[in-house]
């Protein structure tokens, strides 16, 4: 059974639209209360009680969120709250090639800058920072374009009035199909406000301030942190993670037009923090299969919540019989509506055995690689922007028909530690894992392809962590 989205003016329940939302906050509401009824009815006890109840705890606190978001598009003061976030949240692209600069209405009003005056160069950006503030930036942009890391660090701003806005920039580099850097990509939030309501509400917190208001949002907030970091501890403390954890081996023989796979976590070098990389095999009931496989901006415990997060959704979203381009699209839904921005590449592939048919969509996300017949090439990728840049993207899907013998590899950024000077990387294909399709075609099973690929790029001393994942279809 396959998803069928609804026309916004006949919701599923035959609702008028302001009821059938009233009635999904009261059902996330009372979800809350279910969750918090079961966790009640666990015993607190054995080795893996503490990680247990971080994951409650943030389970309840996320359906909270959940239901103060659904209130946010009701009509009145209380959807007043869509248009404040829109106004705190711009966007801007740095194009190398050309000089040229695009910002969103939105950056405007966060630098105080008179639209008439145009958006501001990269070299121009650290003049409007505090000198104290502008090694960070400066740091991050280097960093992007010329060694193709993700932007993510906070700064502050000086208005042209004096005045201060804190502010996040969270962005990634653009690349050519040679894999060169032509533009620079970013999201900025202003976090002025964030940062005074906590203040105030700590304050608030101490005297005893009544319950309800942006005092006790703030409480909430901090709640469901805890939860987080809780869990965040938890997770230091398995290896792999547990999303990350090889599965069971599967057999290389099987019905035909079936799936083997092969999946494994390459971790970076000791004392380089875990980023937001996952991967994901869910076999779905009528007995195909949803590959998943992303990257969240960020590193450390933040990057492990997230990412806990957004591979429940992928899965929750996956079971509902959604096809791979509008899972993307409701996963940047929810990604966006964050309190804090996050970006993310994702992969999403969802195979038929049957006609052995596969139909995937991607965000900003390097393209499977086929190889067939000992040839390898990547596949043509779908229009697709990254997870959390732009408010309701429309992620394009594409199928392609797999032929009895064929190994597909889905991987991350950082497949391969070191970069020789001038090998095409990036979203084009990378040439080293090319260069082992004829390899890959005559291994017998995934996994004697997934070792074959491990040891090219190396297990140890990695400069970066990274996943991969081997199908090959049975013949």
């Amino acid at each position: 059974m396959r998803y069928s989205p609804q026309h916004p003016e006949t919701p599923a329940n035959g609702l008028a639209p302001g009821a059938a939302l009233d009635e999904l906050i009261g059902r996330a509401r009372r979800l809350r209360e279910d969750v918090a009824a079961l966790r009640r009815g666990e015993r607190d006890e054995g080795p893996g009680h503490r990680l247990r109840d971080a994951v409650w705890e943030l389970a309840a606190e996320g359906l909270s969120a959940v239901a103060e978001e659904l209130s946010r598009l009701r009509p009145g003061p209380q959807g007043e709250g869509l248009a404040r976030l829109g106004e705190r949240v711009g966007n801007a692209e740095w194009n190398l090639l050309t000089d040229g600069v695009v910002w969103s209405d939105e950056l405007y009003s966060i630098f105080g800058r008179p639209v008439e005056e145009g958006p501001l160069t990269l070299d121009q950006l650290p003049s409007c920072l505090p000198p104290e503030d502008q090694p960070a930036l400066t740091g991050a942009v280097t960093g992007c374009l010329v060694d193709g890391r993700p932007v993510d660090c906070e700064f502050r701003v000086v208005r042209p009035d004096g005045t201060l806005r804190t502010v996040q920039m969270v962005g990634e580099p653009v690349f050519d199909e040679e894999g060169g850097t032509v533009a620079m990509w970013a999201m900025i939030r202003d976090l002025s406000e964030i940062r005074r309501s906590a203040a105030d509400a700590a304050r608030e917190e101490g005297r005893g301030a009544p319950a309800g208001g942006p005092a006790e949002e703030l409480r909430r907030q901090r709640r469901a942190a805890r939860a987080g970091h809780g869990l965040a501890i938890e997770l230091q403390d398995q290896a792999p993670a547990p999303w990350l954890a090889p599965p069971p081996p599967s057999r290389a023989d099987g019905p035909p037009g079936t799936l083997d796979l092969a999946v494994r976590y390459l971790p970076a070098a000791p004392g380089v923090p875990s980023s937001g990389k996952w991967y994901d095999t869910l076999r779905l009931p009528d007995g195909g299969f949803v590959l998943s496989m992303g990257d969240l901006s960020g590193r450390g415990p933040a990057a492990a919540v997230g990412t806990a997060a957004a591979l429940g959704a992928v899965r929750g979203i996956a079971l509902t019989g959604a096809e791979p381009g509008e899972l993307l699209a409701h996963l940047n839904q929810l990604l966006d509506r964050e309190a804090h921005p996050v970006l993310a590449s994702a992969l999403c592939c969802r195979y038929e055995p049957g006609g052995r048919v596969l139909t995937w969509a991607q965000a900003g996300h390097p393209a499977p690689m086929l190889c067939r017949a000992g040839a390898g090439w990547p596949l043509p990728r779908p229009a697709g922007t990254l997870l959390g840049a732009v408010t309701d993207a429309v992620y394009a899907q594409r199928t392609d028909l797999l032929e009895p013998g064929d190994v597909l590899v889905l991987h991350t950024d950082g497949l391969f530690s070191a970069i020789p000077q001038g090998t095409p990387t990036g979203h084009g294909g990378d040439l080293r894992l090319i260069s082992l399709a004829r390899r890959l075609s005559a291994a017998g099973s995934a996994g004697e392809g997934l070792g074959v690929i491990a040891a090219e790029c190396g297990e140890a001393g990695r400069e970066d962590d990274a996943c991969v994942l081997v199908a090959r279809v049975r013949p």
